[in-house]
Formats: structure tokens, sequence, C-alpha cells
């Protein structure tokens, strides 16, 4: 991404913890931080009770999916803040990753990882203790990470640093995934300030990643109480992008309501892991994101020879509770429901994979009537009394352009 001096913008992730990752490569790059809200859990917030909080894998009936894969063989790019490869929810599933900031906080540090393991977690935790029972579960447990670290962190003390810095982390992290064996390229991440416009290096890094076959999914923003302005790299082309439900299938109020909506997913009230080895509640279109890149490796698992176009469609044509008219910019065409997904896709023949048309424009109508936010869906929630635990949500930015930019706001929950 390219920038003029002085004019930076923000981008960052669609809410819950943060993160960041190690220092360990030198040389300019793109203008990188994150900003967060933390609260400390109680001590009651450990992996016990964990799993019955974990409403979205139910919603999601990843059961179901999981009688074919549960992601085993396919690769899942996270480009965030870092993940723990060591967190006892994700041990064995993180691959070698790569760091494209080169400086800031590192393992030990409280500003580390902590977005980035949260996402994973959602992805392909397997959980920990006797028969996995314990801890944060994702949707595709047999699924790897692939950490590639393009944000910094609020509480990173780089963060100065990474103001005065320039270059396209993001393009880049997007180009390294895809040339090293990501199926599916997590973006939970975004600039959705009021001068956000298309950055070109990441419109083909995105195209890129297309023809190489990598299905790349991105959180739409949280800014459906802020003008539901368009978020980057939810805008460009090809990309499948989550909104964010609660667990009555509601469209969560803060969800941006754009065209580029594909499908919603679990976005409120999502309990996520952390570095620090506690676990804590957060919301946001990140998380939306994650669960339905793990919906995507489930996909892609058990049927490896379709390209990302077909993917998409898959999505579209098999979510559940579908909007009146068949689609809206809440909630796209409904929700995700990668089990349909599996079943549909037997019956496609693989295409030939190409890039995504580009439609001459990235600023649409939108949003939709209120009418459109009320939709519910057929599951029902689980009850939010008794979790007796102090969490919290927040949001990663990474500064792009200018001082007026606004984060994805988040705040913290307390039950």
């Amino acid at each position: 991404m390219t920038r003029k001096a002085g004019t930076p913008r923000r981008r960052r992730a669609a809410g819950t913890p943060r993160g960041a990752g190690t220092a360990r490569r030198a040389g300019p790059l793109g203008v990188l931080l994150a900003a967060a809200l933390v609260l400390p859990p109680s001590t009651a917030a450990y992996a016990d009770g964990i799993r019955a909080k974990e409403w979205a894998l139910e919603a999601m009936r990843t059961t179901a999916a999981w009688q074919t894969t549960k992601g085993e063989g396919v690769t899942v790019a996270v480009l965030d803040t870092g993940v723990d490869d060591q967190h006892p929810d994700l041990e064995g599933n993180v691959l070698q990753g790569k760091d494209m900031v080169g400086f800031g906080a590192g393992r030990g540090d409280r500003a580390w990882a902590r977005h980035g393991t949260a996402m994973a977690g959602i992805i392909a935790g397997h959980g920990h203790g006797p028969g996995g029972t314990d801890g944060v579960l994702g949707v595709a447990p047999e699924a790897r990470i692939l950490p590639v670290r393009v944000i910094l962190e609020d509480g990173d003390s780089a963060r100065a640093r990474a103001r005065s810095t320039r270059g396209n982390a993001l393009a880049d992290g997007i180009r390294w995934a895809a040339d090293h064996g990501a199926d599916v390229i997590n973006l939970s991440l975004g600039d959705d300030s009021k001068s956000a416009h298309p950055e070109p290096a990441e419109d083909e890094a995105v195209q890129y990643a297309l023809r190489k076959g990598a299905v790349v999914v991105a959180s739409a923003g949280n800014g459906g109480e802020k003008g539901d302005h368009i978020s980057y790299p939810a805008a460009y082309p090809g990309v499948v992008v989550a909104t964010a439900v609660d667990r009555y299938g509601t469209r969560a109020s803060f969800s941006t309501r754009r065209w580029y909506a594909t499908v919603s997913a679990p976005g409120v009230d999502i309990v996520i892991a952390d570095p620090d080895g506690k676990y804590y509640e957060g919301w946001g279109t990140s998380a939306a994101s994650a669960f339905v890149s793990g919906a995507v490796a489930l996909i892609r698992a058990a049927h490896p020879d379709l390209t990302p176009a077909q993917i998409k469609r898959l999505l579209e044509d098999t979510a559940r509770d579908a909007p009146g008219d068949g689609r809206d910019d809440s909630r796209g065409f409904g929700f995700v429901d990668p089990a349909a997904a599996i079943e549909a896709g037997g019956r496609l023949a693989p295409e030939r994979a190409r890039p995504a048309a580009h439609a001459g424009t990235y600023f649409g109508d939108g949003p939709d009537a209120a009418r459109d936010d009320e939709g519910v869906s057929g599951w029902v929630g689980l009850s939010a009394g008794g979790l007796g635990v102090l969490l919290l949500a927040a949001a990663v930015v990474l500064w792009r352009g200018r001082g007026g930019a606004r984060p994805h706001d988040t705040r913290p929950l307390e039950f």
C-alpha cells in the first residue's frame, strides 16, 4: 500500500481481542498498528465450561459437517497479529509463518498475538485435556494454520515506529500466503474510515490469490452504527465477506451493511483463546470472518478441486435463513451452513480458476432498509445467564490514512 507522508489511514481488525507478532524482519513496511481495549477475566474464565459456551458450533451444524471432514489437509492463512503456536488449543496445528512487520512485541509481551490467536482458535482450535474436551474447539479442528503477521496492536510499544514506516504488508502477506500453500486466506481486518479507498496493490494481491486457488475471506466491518462505511479488503472483487449475527440470527447492530456481504456468521458472545492462557468473550465481524474461513476449510477438504468462485457460490446457494428477497446487505444470502455446502458441492464439476471481474466501481448502494436487520434464524439460542465471567471484545487497527479514520469500535462485555 502507498500513502502520502502525513496522511495516514487506519486499518483495523473487525472486533475481538488484540495481538501482535514477533520481531523477525527489518525493512520498510506498511503503516501498521492495532488499537484495543482489554479487561482481565475473572479467575473462573478458564477452560472448564468453555465448550458449553460455544453456541456458534451448534448454530453452524458443525457436527453434521464433521461426519464428512474436520478439515484435514487444508491450510488456512491467518493474516493478523501473529498466532501463538504453543497455545494448548492450537499446538500442532500451526505451521511456520511469516512476519511482514519485522519489529514490535514478542512472545511473553502482553501486546503479542492476541487477535490472531483468537481468530486461529475459532478456525482450527482442537481444545486440550483428556479427549480435547477443554478449551476452544474450532470449526475445522484438523486444519492447519499458516500465520502471517501484518498488523500491530495498540499496546505494542512499536506503534510510533509503525506510523512512520511504509510498504505493502497486507498485499505482500496475501501473495506470500498464496505462494506457500494457503487454501483459505482469512482477513479479519479492514479499513472502513471515511477516506477508505481501494489500494491497487491489495486488489492485485487478492486476484493473484484467487488465481492460485485460495479462497479469500474478509470481515464486513464494524461500522453498522457509524455510517456503514465501505471496508477494504472486503470490497475487493471475489472476496467472501462475512457479516455478524447473534445467537438468534439477528444482525449485530455493529455489523456493516454493504453490497459485498456474502453470508452471515456468529459474531456476538464468542469465546476466544488468548496467549495468556485465559479465555475471553468477544464480538465483531472479525469473528464472523473466522467462522466462515473455518466453514470454507471444511468445504475445501471435502472438495479440493472446486475453485474459489465455486465455493463462494456454494456458500450463497446453501445459506440458511435467507432474507425475504433472497439477499440483503445485512446478512448476505443468509447464515453460513458448511454441512449443506459440502453436500451440494458433491454435485459440482470443477471449473477452471480465473480472477474475479472488476465491476468498475467499489462504491455501491447500501445499506438496506432497517426491516432487513431483524431476521431470526431457525436455531434456538443458548442462555447467556450463568457465564459468571468478565470477558472482553477489542479491535485491532492498522493505520493507513488520515488521523480522522475511525476504528471498528468494541466495548467490554460483563456477565
